[in-house]
């Protein structure tokens, strides 16, 4: 099924009407009209008017969703002694057709390098290829006082509003413990988001170590060596320092059952944290890890790993649809049969990445809406609407309302297609989800006000997106962290000074008289946090 249409053009300055779809917000869904004009959303409401030199699309018995927002990207990555092979251009080009609007990807510097140097070097790969919008995270990689001045530069001078730190990645990327706190602090202090890569580092070189030496080569010891329990550990130790500090946190590529449910207990004890599932861990397993083909096993392969355990992408569904997991992503970062074959010998040496920025919103739709698990406004929420919260974007992205951007998909609910690599329009020649038959399909694709997908074709042009600044201090992450540094602080317990004897050595001496009344306060006051 189309969307039909009259008129020509992509939103110049005639405008686009979408005439007659559902359109479907977070909260509700609604009948009624769209009208585009000069990339934004002018009105939405029941039979508007026509303007004249309008183009008009019927959506009659579609869907009008808010663009998909993928959260998390990293295209033409330097990794692992190669590049991806998705680089900004032919990974915004298929992040359209599939229905998503805007990436966040991220800059990381080596370690010992700028932050700022790297996010002018990422910029400048991305602007002249973008064909939709995008912004960043930043990754932290190391950390001294510069980096803690870079990252102030970052937020108030460049739009940084979150900042990455791995917990595995030993001697690469990896952070301390003593050196996520701070980093923590930091992040809170200027109203950026933590974000983490949770796996325990020093266990994942111990084991790959111990597999090599058992002489598993091959891409089962990528898994076998990170099991889901070092994601777990480094989950919980991740939302254990930030507690301490009453710091936000946002767990990236929840891969495993496990770290779900470290995610899942932590926010029913009230710690403001955010678990982000990808595409890939929703809707596929680790069992191909073991597969007979070589090829096809390394193509699996990413960090953290997918779980041998078949039953994990429908339970990460479970919790998604039920708010115990927040946000989706991708972890788009895709590597070609010759580029993976350096690790033909070595497991460690195979570059971690899988695609998912095209496939990303019908998976999701698929395994999550078309089976039952969560309704059309929650698949809203959870592509989209979220991601447009945390990350201080909405209400310029994530809803469909009159000022709001006009990012938007006509979407089919009743269509499906079959994904493959030979059809997809990334980069890469490999697809994890081959095969995989998906009802939901976006029939028009809408980026700045412009159509840049309809009806299976692309009109895109590279550079046509923009970089987004981001502001700090979105409200959706720190509303309960502003009130419980306000209420739940800590006090000194109310006592008389201790006027006693003291040791010292192996001798009793007198203690000499304290000025009493020092530090009275009201008797029956709280002594510890209340939170």
């Amino acid at each position: 099924m189309e969307a039909r249409s009259s008129g020509h053009g992509g939103g110049g300055g005639g405008g686009i009407l979408i005439r007659g779809g559902k359109v479907v917000n977070e909260d509700r869904s609604q009948l009624a009209d769209v009208y585009i004009e000069n990339g934004l959303i002018r009105d939405v409401g029941p039979n508007l008017e026509q303007p004249a030199g309008a183009r008009v699309i019927d959506a009659a018995g579609k869907l009008v969703l808010p663009g998909g927002i993928d959260t998390h990207t990293h295209m033409q990555l330097p990794f692992m002694g190669t590049q991806a092979v998705d680089d900004f251009y032919h990974g915004t080009k298929a992040a359209v057709s599939g229905g998503t609007t805007m990436i966040l990807d991220f800059v990381i510097p080596t370690k010992g390098t700028s932050l700022l140097e790297a996010y002018d070097k990422w910029k400048s790969w991305a602007d002249p290829k973008v064909c939709c919008d995008y912004s960043f995270h930043v990754a932290v990689t190391w950390w001294n006082a510069k980096v803690k001045e870079e990252m102030e530069i970052l937020v108030n001078e460049r739009g940084v509003n979150s900042f990455k730190m791995f917990m595995a990645y030993k001697d690469v990327f990896m952070l301390q413990d003593d050196e996520l706190y701070p980093a923590f602090c930091q992040c809170k202090k200027l109203g950026a988001i933590a974000q983490v890569h949770a796996e325990n580092g020093h266990l994942i070189v111990e084991g790959a170590k111990k597999m090599l030496e058992m002489g598993i080569t091959g891409p089962e010891g990528h898994e076998l060596c990170r099991p889901e329990e070092v994601e777990a550990e480094a989950t919980q130790r991740a939302i254990t320092i930030a507690s301490c500090i009453n710091c936000p946190i946002y767990i990236v590529h929840v891969m495993s059952k496990s770290a779900a449910n470290v995610i899942a207990h932590a926010r029913r004890e009230g710690k403001v944290v955010f678990g982000e599932p990808i595409a890939a861990s929703l809707g596929t397993d680790g069992t191909s890890y073991w597969d007979k083909d070589w090829r096809t096993a390394a193509g699996y392969v990413m960090g953290p790993p997918l779980r041998p355990d078949p039953a994990t992408p429908g339970y990460l569904m479970d919790l998604l649809a039920n708010d115990d997991l927040t946000v989706t992503g991708t972890d788009n970062c895709t590597f070609n049969g010759c580029q993976k074959a350096m690790g033909k010998d070595d497991f460690t040496k195979i570059p971690n990445g899988v695609n998912g920025v095209e496939d990303r919103m019908s998976v999701i739709w698929e395994k999550g809406v078309h089976c039952g698990k969560m309704d059309e406004n929650r698949f809203v929420a959870v592509t989209s609407t979220n991601a447009a919260k945390i990350f201080n974007l909405y209400p310029r992205k994530g809803i469909i309302a009159k000022g709001s951007d006009a990012d938007i998909v006509i979407w089919d609910p009743l269509a499906s297609r079959t994904i493959s690599a030979k059809t997809h329009h990334q980069a890469v020649d490999f697809n994890i989800f081959e095969g995989m038959v998906c009802h939901g399909v976006p029939l028009v694709t809408i980026s700045r006000g412009k159509v840049v997908f309809e009806s299976g074709v692309l009109h895109v042009a590279a550079g046509d997106g923009k970089y987004i600044p981001r502001k700090p201090f979105a409200e959706y992450v720190f509303k309960r962290i502003w009130q419980r540094d306000q209420v739940c602080q800590p006090k000194p317990v109310q006592r008389e000074p201790y006027l006693g004897e003291l040791t010292s050595g192996q001798s009793i001496v007198h203690n000499p008289t304290w000025q009493k009344g020092l530090n009275k306060v009201p008797s029956g006051e709280p002594a510890g946090a209340c939170f």
